[in-house]
């Protein structure tokens, strides 16, 4: 079983509170100033509505960047969650980059293309934020 609560360093605990922070940021942007251009990134073949999907995954990063923040006693499995967030939105980044669509100032396929190989660094900051990654490794 993988412990809910691995002890981190105080550079850990900042790059948490930071990431929690920039998704309590996104999900604000979700659901408000920043809807249309997250109704671009969701692929055409998701069978809901976009703005449905668009306010859903706000109400998600918003619970999960609370939880970053404040649910310091279950900071592992908060930090696997996000991780899976993370994948889980994936297939939106890539549908902007194939369809070419623009938004949040990717105007070019080249910058939809480097925007991709982030997703691999914020799942790495969600895991080793939180001691997910040292709780998977000490598991018994």
């Amino acid at each position: 079983m993988i412990s809910k609560n691995t002890p981190t360093n105080w550079f850990q605990t900042v790059l948490r509170i930071t990431l929690g922070a920039l998704m309590v940021l996104a999900a604000i942007g979700h659901m408000t100033f920043q809807r249309e251009e997250f109704q671009a990134q969701v692929p055409n073949w998701i069978p809901l509505s976009k703005d449905f999907v668009v306010i859903a995954s706000g109400v998600v990063e918003l619970l999960l960047g609370l939880g970053m923040i404040f649910l310091t006693n279950y900071k592992v499995w908060i930090g696997i969650a996000l991780a899976i967030f993370y994948v889980l939105i994936f297939p939106g980044n890539i549908a902007q980059y194939l369809n070419h669509t623009d938004a949040f100032g990717l105007d070019t396929d080249q910058a939809r293309l480097i925007r991709l190989f982030f997703q691999p660094v914020l799942i790495l900051w969600a895991l080793w934020s939180t001691g997910a990654i040292k709780a998977w490794k000490t598991k018994s």
